[in-house]
């Protein structure tokens, strides 16, 4: 198994149970389409995590699954911003402490407040970066948004 992640370590912490996956990444193929086939699980039920930056609120993060879009503008609707736009890819690692492909909603530099597409709640158990590239943990919805002080929200096109 690989080394335990911040967010591993988060999630053991709240003694929320949760399974790991570890798959080979493709430095060319960071999408996560991929991670959802390598996982074994449908795209709907893979979450990939989105950073964004809002006029009025700044910083923001949303989980949507990774066949679908966000919806920038229901995403600053429930955010309290006018508008919103992805950060910067080399903003990530500074604001987040994770790289693109291995972003997760957990364990985090700062709590900044996020949003999980509502389709969440129809699934047992959801895939959210583990915090490394090719590091799938699979958990729950509901304690994973309690954990990060999340809502579930409609955010995807």
């Amino acid at each position: 198994m690989a080394d335990k992640t911040n967010a591993i370590r988060a999630v053991e912490k709240a003694k929320i149970g949760c399974r790991e996956a570890v798959y080979e990444y493709d430095e060319h193929d960071l999408s996560g389409l991929h991670a959802a086939r390598a996982v074994g699980l449908p795209a709907e039920q893979v979450f990939k995590t989105l950073v964004t930056r809002g006029d009025k609120t700044g910083i923001n993060v949303f989980c949507i699954p990774v066949c679908c879009e966000l919806d920038l503008k229901k995403a600053a609707k429930v955010s309290g911003n006018k508008k919103i736009e992805m950060v910067a890819v080399k903003e990530l690692l500074g604001l987040t402490g994770y790289i693109r492909g291995g972003c997760s909603p957990v364990g985090m530099k700062k709590k900044y407040p996020t949003f999980i597409d509502e389709t969440a709640t129809l699934w047992p158990e959801i895939a959210v970066s583990a915090g490394a590239r090719g590091h799938q943990m699979i958990l729950p919805p509901e304690p994973l948004a309690r954990l990060v002080e999340a809502q579930f929200e409609d955010i995807i096109q």
